[in-house]
């Protein structure tokens, strides 16, 4: 996207499992909100939160999340990123007590590592965020445990694992393209959830290693550790650090740190090409440059707009279908965020394109 990060900018490591992935770290320059307090050592501004006051979330004790997994067992090591590690684990489905493994209800546990100071920041803005906010496409956050220096979230468990799996690792059968769209109507429903005035919540990491699949491969928006609350008022933005995944984030919020909703609308659209193309967003092997800088003039032009297609898909899709979501991405990536349409909107263009010809 012509930006450059900088030496200062980091970049953790990527988790194909269930909650986690890559992401850019403050960039130089930008407004450090949230940050550690030099002087107290608390989390300033919207960052700090309590874990009191969560009626609707389970407190579990460290012994009962360790029965649950079998004491963190490797064989039930289902994920894996900067901040930590995600297993799978058994829970009574009626009294949330450990179980047997095998037995009850099948659970993500997210185990941060130690003394990880970002890690603990964004296990409790996903706890504030999650603990308050239910949605069908959003992953329902069960229960936590804080206690001494052990910080852990209970997830329900996704057994189609993430998007980023069935669009790109080797040996995984492809979506076809009625799902593939089945997976964007979800996550532009979800997204279209947290913009809503009653929400107003910002997500800010969209990407598809936070978009995880049930069994009937609909889609739940997962890791709320970066999202923040969205501009009130007459304002149409926040100024904040710039955080996110490379490839994903809006020119505007990497250039200023403004960010909106309107961030959000620009990630789907990167997501959108990725679903058409079976491409990563930044450094696919068989493309020079991002994903977007390669797909927009191939979009723009009718007689070279099926070199974006995804080749798995073997032209099973209806053209039309693939047609009009390729002119909704190039929407949602325009440059100028004033100049892209809401997620209520793409939602609603969304649920008018059908997926395959025969449909009524």
């Amino acid at each position: 996207m012509g930006i450059c990060f900088g030496t200062a900018a980091q970049i953790d490591d990527t988790g194909a499992g269930q909650g986690f992935g890559s992401r850019i770290a403050v960039a130089p320059g930008h407004a450090q909100q949230g940050s550690k307090d030099a002087n107290s050592g608390k989390l300033n501004d919207d960052s700090e939160v309590s874990v009191d006051g969560q009626p609707n979330l389970k407190s579990f004790t460290f012994d009962d999340l360790r029965h649950a997994t079998k004491s963190f067992s490797s064989d039930g090591l289902i994920g894996e990123g900067g901040f930590g590690f995600v297993f799978k684990g058994w829970i009574n489905e009626h009294n949330l007590a450990p179980s047997k493994p095998g037995s009850g209800m099948v659970v993500a546990v997210k185990k941060l590592k130690a003394h990880s100071f970002q890690g603990h920041r964004e296990w409790l803005t996903e706890l504030r965020f999650l603990g308050k906010l239910h949605h069908e496409n959003l992953v329902k956050l069960i229960g936590y445990c804080s206690e001494s220096e052990n910080r852990l979230l209970v997830y329900e468990f996704m057994p189609k694992g993430s998007l980023e799996n069935h669009l790109f690792k080797r040996g995984v059968q492809p979506m076809d393209w009625a799902t593939r769209m089945q997976v964007a109507v979800d996550v532009a429903r979800g997204l279209s959830f947290l913009h809503s005035l009653d929400a107003n919540v910002i997500y800010r990491d969209l990407k598809p290693s936070n978009i995880l699949i049930d069994s009937k491969f609909h889609a739940k928006l997962s890791d709320f550790g970066l999202a923040r609350k969205g501009p009130t008022g007459d304002g149409s933005h926040v100024s904040t650090r710039v955080v996110g995944t490379l490839g994903y984030a809006a020119p505007e919020y990497l250039a200023r740190g403004h960010l909106s909703p309107r961030s959000d609308v620009y990630s789907f659209g990167v997501v959108l090409l990725e679903l058409l193309s079976g491409k990563r967003a930044q450094g696919d092997e068989t493309i020079r440059g991002s994903l977007v800088d390669w797909a927009k003039p191939l979009i723009r032009d009718s007689r070279h707009f099926s070199r974006v297609m995804d080749t798995r898909l073997r032209g099973e899709y209806y053209k039309k279908s693939v047609q009009a979501v390729s002119f909704l991405a190039l929407q949602c990536l325009n440059n100028d965020p004033q100049d892209r349409p809401s997620m209520s909107e793409v939602l609603f263009e969304l649920q008018q394109i059908k997926p395959i010809k025969n449909l009524p």
